[in-house]
């Protein structure tokens, strides 16, 4: 435990953004789980709804300092890639 004032309140700091960034990361980690029973099942409506709400997600997510904005756009375009597939056949 620290002893010094600007110590305690680092960690109180980091206390809450670590909860902050794991809440962020779990809701990120449930939509893409749904988008990709969505693609699983080939239900090419509710996909293309998952990613857009999957998409919504990960710009937000990108703004803070959760995740950079270039692993968000990474992860959006090989989610898009396979609803592309989808649509394809």
């Amino acid at each position: 435990m620290p002893n010094i004032e600007s110590a305690k309140k680092r960690m109180r700091q980091s206390k809450k953004r670590r909860a902050l960034n794991k809440w962020r990361k779990e809701r990120l980690k449930l939509q893409v789980r749904s988008l990709h029973e969505a693609i699983r099942v080939k239900d090419l409506e509710t996909a293309e709804a998952e990613l857009r709400k999957t998409c919504s997600i990960l710009d937000k997510v990108s703004t803070t300092s959760t995740m950079h904005k270039n692993t968000a756009a990474r992860k959006k375009s090989r989610l898009a890639m396979r609803v592309n597939a989808l649509r394809s056949t």
